[in-house]
């Protein structure tokens, strides 16, 4: 996850006090009953034309366009390959002593947790109650061997472009997830799949999309946005200036 810019205000708000006539009441009620029989599916639309768009968006316009999901698409690469279980592979190296390297269907087969969180954005968004499902990244790293020197952890991604870190102990909190599922369903590209990274208790740019490597290092290493002026521990409602309420 990249950081997307938040919603825009209502530039014309309704009249204090106007009332409402019979027919626009009804009419009104007739569209909201509509809306519940099609909300999925236009979501889903809306959700594959957003995500469609953004991969072809070198400006990152498209993530100032309105989600009803509540998410916003935004990637920081001018494109973005696709992959699936039969090209996905997630390498594990640096500072252990068994490097290795994961197709789909290996993260598949691993021990599954599943949590429910809301996602916050440093940018002021918020989903609430989004489920995710993964690995452990303590489980990866457990079975790579962490050496006595490594202290942190980079996560690169196949945009071939952005990068994010963990301190050691915050990669082995339980609530960290090395993710395959979102909402209950495979993670699709434009939500950074087949395999992101999912930062539970921090802010959502934390949680990298597109992952594709796990480096065990010595020091700490900023990411792309820390690079651009956000905070390296990026807990949400204790860092970046922001009082938002915990995910966790």
């Amino acid at each position: 996850m990249n950081t997307e810019p938040p919603e825009a205000d209502d530039p014309h708000p309704e009249a204090a006090g106007r009332p409402v006539g019979r027919r626009v009441l009804l009419g009104t009620l007739g569209l909201g009953a509509l809306g519940v029989v099609t909300a999925p599916t236009l979501q889903r639309g809306l959700e594959a034309f957003l995500g469609s768009a953004a991969d072809k968006d070198p400006t990152g316009l498209t993530g100032l366009l309105p989600n009803g999901g509540g998410f916003r698409y935004y990637s920081v690469a001018s494109s973005v390959p696709h992959k699936n279980a039969a090209n996905y592979r997630l390498r594990i190296d640096g500072l252990v002593d068994r490097p290795a390297t994961y197709t789909l269907n290996d993260l598949r087969a691993m021990p599954q947790t599943r949590m429910v969180k809301d996602v916050q954005c440093v940018t002021g968004w918020r989903v609430p109650d989004t489920p995710f499902e993964g690995v452990r990244l303590s489980h990866l790293l457990d079975t790579a061997g962490v050496r006595a020197k490594g202290t942190a952890i980079r996560f690169s991604c196949f945009d071939g472009t952005y990068t994010e870190s963990l301190t050691l102990d915050q990669a082995r909190r339980a609530d960290v997830l090395v993710a395959l599922r979102m909402q209950d369903k495979d993670i699709g590209h434009s939500h950074g799949g087949p395999v992101r990274l999912y930062v539970a208790p921090m802010y959502f740019y934390k949680s990298a999309k597109w992952l594709s490597g796990i480096t065990v290092t010595e020091d700490v290493e900023p990411g792309y946005w820390e690079d651009r002026g956000y905070d390296v521990d990026a807990w949400v409602g204790r860092s970046n200036g922001r009082d938002d309420d915990p995910t966790s």
